[in-house]
């Protein structure tokens, strides 16, 4: 892609990875695709804000090739040292052998861990200001959002934060900002990247977001390093992740099973009749054949988690355990939780799924189990269970 100008002499020069399909170790499905976004601010001293993932080094430099002779600039600063967005810095300093580091104290060692250059460096903190002509830059340390390391950058001239992670979305396009690209899929991707990766640390956010308010920037543009630039409404990735990091709910449910011969899945249909009949928005997800991360992406604004599975070996199935373990890791909160099963000769699946459960930080409100397949006054039995769910019964 061409550099697309953002501002007056501020630069777009993302790379586009159409075809990644997973992140975090395939944790995390990216079936949109993803940017690395990097920003040339072209002032007196000029300045690169983040780089790009590794592979991507050379796209970068052609861009940045384009608007300026690298031997030209002054400061590259990284905001967060992982490295789909500072793969590219050993390459960027090479061409710019004058250029400075501008990172936070957690990062700097980090960086010299990672890529072994002893390239100049300045550390920065919290109010720490930069001036670069005719412009300024200031920095916001960001601890866990959502590494140790991250911190944001702001250009109070502009009006224009670039935040590196936050905000951000894995969304590929041939559009750049919030007002050219699908609305619902900006949400729904910022809202999965929020569910994956930052659900963790949600007082953080909020307290990061007081921060910002109290500091009183004004903030025109948000400028994060993947997927689109927020210049219409800023302020609605802004309320969005308020929302989410306070745990607000909507009247919901998630309700996440897996079935051998079928009974389990037939208990899983019943109930969501009930919840729905109850007056609950509700979505089902057979897990085998489902995303994981698109699971915990609807939970996100969901207030309650149905999870059902059939017993083996007095266990329920490990289809269902990669699911289980990242909502350990994530931990959401204000959420209220229920199991169901069906069971052959003998019993074991909540028992375990409770202790699961558990260990993500939710309280199991209520369970059923059947024996076998169940008939119809069982499947009655799950309905009532939905609506009992929904406060209907």
């Amino acid at each position: 892609m061409l550099p697309v100008e953002i501002k007056e002499n501020v630069y777009w020069l993302g790379v586009l990875d159409w075809n990644i399909r997973y992140f975090h170790g395939a944790t995390y499905s990216t079936n949109r695709g993803t940017t690395y976004n990097s920003y040339l601010l072209l002032d007196e001293a000029p300045t690169l804000i983040d780089t790009c993932f590794t592979p991507f080094a050379g796209e970068l430099l052609t861009a940045l090739r384009r608007l300026l002779d690298p031997q030209k600039l002054r400061y590259v600063v990284v905001n967060h040292v992982e490295t789909d967005h500072s793969g590219a810095l050993p390459a960027v300093m090479e061409a710019s052998p004058q250029a400075q580091i501008i990172c936070s104290a957690k990062a700097a060692p980090a960086l010299e861990k990672l890529f072994g250059g002893n390239w100049p460096k300045q550390v920065v903190k919290t109010g720490d200001a930069i001036s670069i002509g005719r412009r300024t830059l200031t920095f916001i340390e960001a601890p866990m959002l959502h590494w140790p390391d991250s911190m944001f950058t702001y250009v109070p001239e502009e009006k224009l934060l670039l935040p590196n992670d936050a905000f951000g979305q894995h969304l590929c396009s041939s559009t750049r900002f919030d007002d050219d690209t699908d609305a619902a899929v900006i949400m729904q991707e910022a809202q999965k990247y929020y569910a994956n990766i930052l659900l963790p640390f949600g007082p953080l956010v909020l307290k990061k977001i007081t921060e910002i308010v109290k500091m009183k920037l004004a903030i025109e543009m948000i400028a994060p390093s993947h997927g689109i630039i927020w210049r219409k409404d800023p302020g609605k990735i802004i309320d969005a992740y308020v929302s989410w990091a306070k745990g607000e709910n909507k009247n919901k449910a998630v309700i996440a099973y897996e079935t051998i011969w079928g009974s389990t899945e037939k208990m899983a249909h019943a109930i969501l009749e009930g919840l729905v009949q109850g007056g609950m928005e509700a979505r089902l997800y057979k897990m085998s054949a489902s995303d994981a991360s698109e699971v915990i992406a609807d939970l996100l604004d969901a207030e309650l988690l149905v999870v059902g599975s059939p017993t083996m070996n007095r266990d329920f199935l490990p289809k269902l355990s990669p699911f289980l373990d990242d909502l350990a890791a994530l931990k959401p909160r204000n959420k209220r939780a229920a199991l169901f099963s069906s069971s052959g000769w003998s019993g074991g699946a909540v028992t375990e799924l409770t202790g699961r459960i558990t260990k993500a930080g939710l309280t199991v409100a209520d369970s059923l189990e059947i024996f076998w397949a169940p008939s119809a006054s069982e499947l009655e039995n799950c309905r009532q269970f939905g609506l009992r769910l929904a406060g209907r019964n």
